[in-house]
This record gives C-alpha cells, structure tokens and sequence, in this order.
C-alpha cells in the first residue's frame, strides 16, 4: 500500500517500479505482487459540491498537521491544483473519480486495490453515507467496465502486433 495523499500520483511509479523488481529478483512471480493505494478523497453528485464539501475540513485538518511538520496553511488554490486530472485527491463527481482512478492505475503499472479515506474532512454522516453510496454504485461500476474493456482489448493488440 502507498499512501498517495499529496502530489501527483504518477511520481510513486519509481517506488512502486522497485518494489515490483525486488519482488521478482526474490522469486515472487508478478501476480503475488500486488500494489494497494491509498488516498484522500470524496464523492458527490456535482465536482463543485464535492469539492465545497470537503474543502473546509481537508483545509482545517492539513494545515493542523502543516504545523507539526512545517507546511504552510492549506489555500484553496493549492486544494483545486490537487483537484486537477494529475492531482492527488479524489474528490468530485462519479464520473471525475472514476477517471482519476483509471488515470492512477495506468501512471502506475496497475494497481489491484484502493483505500478511500473521506473521514479527512470531517463531513457529516449523510453526506458520508451518500459518499459511498456513490463509490459503490456508480464509481466502482465505471472503473470495473473500463478495465474489462481494458483487458478485452489487450489480446486483440497483442495478436495483431504478432501478425505484424
């Protein structure tokens, strides 16, 4: 597991490329390798009520911590870069998470499974129960169509590179 909760995503693909390599250079084969992220985010049903949601608490939060470990106070404009296709967080609609989540599997080689931590911002119940609501029934859904379309595709690709 690589807990991503800053940054951009694709810049853990070195770390993850190491782990991978030692894990083949001790004799696991690459299925038993497994990668797990972590991230911070939240879903709702606009981008823009997403992201008023959970700004406050994320701010509040992480500039708290930004005390302990010498950030600077969290800014919106710093929140909305995070927000951004190669940003970090997972916060927006369905469809906006779903496809960051596919960009982060892809920069990253693949990743088998996600950890989805909302409790960041401290929201409100209901809003955190329509949260997963959300994840389960229209997130998940997107990324699994789009990996089996993924993988569909792969053996088409490889046979026509073969004939080639």
């Amino acid at each position: 597991m690589v807990a991503i909760i800053g940054g951009e995503p694709h810049r853990f693909r070195p770390l993850i490329d190491r782990y991978r390599e030692a894990g083949l250079g001790s004799g696991h084969s690459p299925d038993q390798l497994k990668i797990g992220i972590h991230s911070l985010g939240y879903v709702a049903d606009s981008a823009s009520k997403a992201a008023n949601e959970f700004f406050p608490g994320y701010a509040r939060s992480f500039s708290e911590i930004g005390k302990e470990r010498g950030w600077p106070p969290v800014t919106r404009a710093h929140f909305d870069a995070l927000l951004g296709p190669t940003g970090a967080l997972l916060v927006g609609d369905p469809e906006t998470v779903a496809q960051k989540i596919l960009r982060v599997n892809e920069s990253l080689g693949g990743i088998s499974r996600i950890t989805f931590q909302m409790s960041v911002a401290a929201l409100p119940h209901p809003k955190l129960m329509r949260a997963i609501e959300l994840l389960g029934t229209r997130v998940a859904p997107l990324v699994r169509t789009a990996l089996a379309s993924e993988t569909a595709a792969a053996p088409l690709l490889t046979n026509s590179h073969r004939a080639a």
